[in-house]
């Protein structure tokens, strides 16, 4: 892996030997002090602190998936940053959003795109978003060492699956346990809320539109009861991450997109405050 190829034009015999399709496995045989779960962390005294993200939702509808997450990082009561992005695209198909420990989830998800890229090129085809699903749970379960030291990453995994023609969403737990939520699911510190908020107001009828609509008002009532989630930030014009999975791909929603679908949203608030009711029966 190290050796000396320089004048030759070659690579690495590492990078020559056939081996597993999976970008992991090949760092664990190589360099394994590479993966983040390989590290030893230093001793520290007192409490630790590191920022985190909050709050990420998820919502399918007939023909796909969104997924959206708030952008606010804490590090214990304060602040650490307005505008974190926790949403990402995984590959064509899938996109993931982060909750946990913020440098450790974004390299988790930098490392998880490829791997997926890695199968994509070596196999000649796409895993399975079963098989994407399963990749991840073993990247979480491979930090379960620095999860037990406080420095957790809990993800939102949603996809569409080309083969079934639906979105489908995935959770997970710090030991990598998965579970495949029907219609919606939400993570991180403001999830409590912003699940019951989901509870309330889906419905598996919903078109794309209004699934956008629905985790926006999901975000906005778990920032307004958690203090570690961030609600639209209209001054600063900083607005939910918005992605939108369907048989054509994965697409973020434009700065614009956003804007206005937050936007409407808040001016509901400002006549209702606790948002739209659900009805009784």
């Amino acid at each position: 892996m190290e050796a000396n190829t320089r004048g030759t034009g070659r690579l690495p015999a590492a990078f020559l030997t056939p081996g597993s399709s999976s970008f992991m496995d090949f760092l664990g045989e190589h360099v394994p002090e590479l993966l983040p779960g390989r590290r030893t962390l230093p001793q520290t005294q007192g409490v630790f602190e590191a920022p985190h993200g909050t709050t990420i939702v998820a919502a399918s509808y007939p023909g796909g998936v969104v997924l959206a997450g708030d952008r606010r990082a804490t590090m214990g009561n304060m602040i650490a940053q307005r505008d974190m992005e926790k949403v990402f695209p995984a590959d064509e198909y899938s996109a993931v959003g982060i909750a946990g420990t913020a440098g450790l989830a974004v390299e988790m998800v930098k490392l998880f795109q490829l791997e997926l890229e890695h199968f994509e090129k070596v196999e000649g085809t796409q895993l399975s978003l079963e098989g994407k699903a399963n990749r991840l749970s073993a990247m979480i379960r491979g930090n379960l060492g620095m999860a037990m030291q406080g420095l957790a990453v809990v993800p939102l995994f949603a996809g569409y699956d080309v083969d079934r023609g639906k979105g489908r969403i995935f959770s997970y737990d710090v030991t990598g346990g998965r579970s495949e939520e029907q219609g919606f699911a939400a993570t991180g510190s403001g999830s409590v809320f912003a699940r019951g908020s989901l509870k309330k107001l889906y419905r598996d009828d919903l078109t794309q539109e209004q699934v956008t609509t629905l985790v926006v008002q999901a975000l906005y009532d778990a920032a307004d009861d958690d203090s570690a989630t961030g609600g639209p930030d209209v001054a600063r014009r900083i607005y939910p991450l918005i992605t939108v999975i369907d048989e054509e791909g994965a697409r973020r929603l434009t700065a614009e997109e956003s804007s206005r679908i937050a936007r409407a949203v808040v001016d509901h608030r400002l006549e209702q405050p606790d948002g739209p009711r659900a009805a009784l029966l």
